[in-house]
């Protein structure tokens, strides 16, 4: 190899490493959920949002994942097993039944998980830079879209706020 050869092979080396460092540190570490390798999972994936109440989306290193934020505010996973009836809370968005976990609250964190959707979804937001609205809208019509309904919903009586309950067939 001439001396210019590897002069241009050092230059260009030394051009990409720092972009290429600079995209591997933009990645969020995650693990896939079960079911991750579900084809709704991957549709969700393929079409998730660019941005999510106001937070940029960054790149996973895990199939059926999401991330968005600088630091970290939504991280999506997609593949859990449909969750049992609880005593969450219990709300539809856009025709999507979310449980809500707010046992982090006082870490400013909440977790959403859908109900009675395979596979289920779960996004684990600080809910100081987003909307839970925000968050579970967005993803809402993709989740509704591209998993399957199993026929379980949230109920409430008059004046309670809705739980989750079995389906009629159980």
């Amino acid at each position: 190899m001439s001396r210019s050869s590897r002069a241009l092979a050092l230059l260009s080396a030394a051009v990409l490493i720092p972009g290429l460092a600079s995209c591997s540190a933009a990645t969020v570490s995650m693990e896939p959920a079960r079911l991750a390798n579900d084809p709704a999972c991957a549709e969700i994936v393929s079409r998730l949002p660019d941005s999510l109440s106001g937070q940029e989306r960054r790149w996973t290193d895990a199939q059926g994942t999401g991330a968005w934020g600088s630091p970290t505010s939504v991280l999506m996973t997609c593949g859990l097993e449909d969750p049992a009836p609880s005593t969450l809370p219990c709300r539809d968005f856009e025709g999507v039944d979310w449980l809500v976990d707010e046992s982090q609250a006082e870490d400013d964190r909440y977790t959403i998980t859908t109900f009675g959707r395979s596979p289920a979804v779960q996004v684990f937001f600080d809910y100081q830079t987003v909307s839970s609205a925000d968050v579970a809208q967005a993803l809402g019509s993709l989740v509704q879209r591209y998993t399957a309904d199993t026929g379980r919903s949230c109920t409430a009586r008059p004046g309670e706020e809705a739980t989750p309950t079995p389906d009629a067939g159980s």
